[in-house]
């Protein structure tokens, strides 16, 4: 085993504490993703289900009980709704990934889109329809599925154009136009 000099965190803490192929485990890692993916997911949820400053509970002064109090803020809630949203979709689609294959995936995923249904009802419940364009929102919370899917989509891509019968010809020194 290599032995390593003693290190000096509180000068270079930053550079310590990051992620490093030589010293950190795959499994490690994605525990360690899954544990973060999972406080996110909480956070979010609890901030859509009861939105910052509470639901109205009367119906006074033009205000309906039951609705967000911190609607009356439109354009500070419209980026609170349509942040919390990206960030909570954003989250459970890396669980989702981080969590492939593993034994109780399909229960694994029913829970996650159940969360995100259960999500968006209750933001639907809580915002007042005349103060947020919705069809934002649910942009905020597929954005990062399809993200994920035009990544995969490109890398497949790639992946492919270089095994074309192009690139092949030219590994092996023969011109573009040269037959077999």
């Amino acid at each position: 085993m290599e032995e390593h000099e003693p290190v000096n965190i509180a000068e270079n803490w930053f550079r310590h504490f990051q992620y490093d192929p030589k010293r950190d485990s795959a499994s490690e890692v994605r525990n360690i993703l899954l544990i973060i993916a999972t406080l996110v997911a909480t956070v979010t949820f609890q901030a859509g289900v009861n939105p910052p400053g509470g639901i109205w509970q009367d119906n006074d002064d033009g205000h309906s009980a039951g609705r967000a109090i911190y609607a009356s803020h439109q354009i500070a809630f419209y980026v609170f709704l349509i942040s919390n949203t990206f960030a909570l979709s954003t989250s459970l689609l890396v669980i989702v990934c981080l969590t492939y294959r593993f034994p109780l995936h399909f229960e694994i995923w029913v829970a996650t889109a159940s969360m995100m249904v259960t999500y968006a009802s209750a933001i639907f419940a809580v915002t007042p329809h005349e103060s947020v364009r919705f069809r934002y929102v649910l942009i905020a919370g597929a954005l990062p599925v399809i993200c994920r899917c035009i990544f995969q989509m490109y890398g497949k891509l790639d992946n492919w154009s270089k095994q074309s019968p192009n690139s092949v010809s030219q590994q092996k020194g023969r011109p573009d136009n040269a037959r077999w």
